[in-house]
């Protein structure tokens, strides 16, 4: 079995693999690769999948498949697999540390203090505690949201990703979510559905002074119709770990003050890239098995 890594994953993993087969990172290696492990970078687009003829298994270590013409390699007969549990805890973690960065000006509190600036009495912040969170979808991750926005004493609303109701939050529908939170969370695939769901119309119909917080995918947000709400403080403030072009050059969001960027850390953690190795391994010891 020929193992193809396309994209960085953790450094003891082409170790691990080598007794299924051929471990390379090398992509000239694409026409003979029988298995593809890749993360957000590589897109495996028709062009690619016409071009790796011996490809059997496609798996993206991370939760969307978004980066995958998922239908052309059905039609190829290629499986696809991706490592949704694996992530949960990190984007989870990254969510809370964005928004106490934003309510506790933390930025700005650091890199002034480095500038021998003491903003004590400037830099009054805002607590998590007592405020409504609302989650756009409450699958894997947004249930770990959930369990410490609960902790952190914040009320949790959020909407249905699937007919189990969750015991982390009270299930309303969006419009009801969109009214009621201070914080907009999101944490949905991206769909037909939820690719621009943030827009003018349903910024419109959210709290003045709103945070909005997107670790999903870029293409929920409408960047323009965001910036312009940030720009009138309609929307309080933004944290943004994804965008609709990676990396963003020329996103309208770089001119905002009022906002926090982060370059799509979400799931990168020593913690989760021993957790996404851990499930390739076991992805490919069961793909392994079946080719006898």
């Amino acid at each position: 079995m020929n193992i193809l890594i396309s994209d960085p994953f953790s450094k003891d993993l082409p170790d691990r693999l080598k007794e299924f087969g051929e471990v390379t990172d090398d992509r000239n290696e694409i026409p003979n690769a029988n298995v593809m492990l890749v993360r957000s970078a590589t897109k495996v687009n028709r062009e690619m999948i016409d071009s790796a003829k011996n490809l059997k298994l496609v798996i993206r270590g991370g939760v969307g498949v978004d980066n995958i013409d998922v239908e052309y390699c059905k039609e190829k007969g290629i499986e696809v697999r991706n490592t949704p549990e694996a992530s949960s805890i990190a984007v989870a973690e990254l969510t809370f540390a964005i928004m106490l960065s934003i309510q506790r000006n933390i930025v700005k509190a650091h890199n002034s203090t480095k500038n021998n600036e003491w903003l004590k009495k400037q830099l009054k912040g805002r607590e998590l505690y007592g405020k409504t969170l609302g989650l756009v979808g409450i699958g894997r991750i947004g249930t770990e949201v959930a369990k410490r926005a609960k902790a952190f004493g914040m009320n949790v609303i959020a909407t249905r990703e699937s007919e189990e109701q969750s015991e982390y939050a009270e299930i309303v529908d969006l419009g009801e979510l969109l009214e009621k939170s201070d914080f907009i969370s999101f944490h949905v695939p991206l769909t037909e559905e939820t690719k621009g769901m943030v827009n003018k119309e349903t910024i419109e119909k959210m709290k003045d002074g709103v945070v909005i917080i997107n670790n999903a995918r870029g293409k929920v947000v409408i960047e323009n119709d965001l910036a312009e709400a940030l720009k009138s403080g309609k929307v309080g403030y933004a944290g943004i770990d994804v965008y609709q072009q990676e990396p963003p050059e020329g996103s309208p969001l770089l001119s905002v003050e009022n906002i926090l960027l982060t370059p799509h850390i979400g799931a990168q953690t020593y913690e989760n890239m021993d957790r996404i190795g851990d499930i390739v391994y076991e992805i490919i010891k069961e793909f392994a098995g079946s080719q006898h």
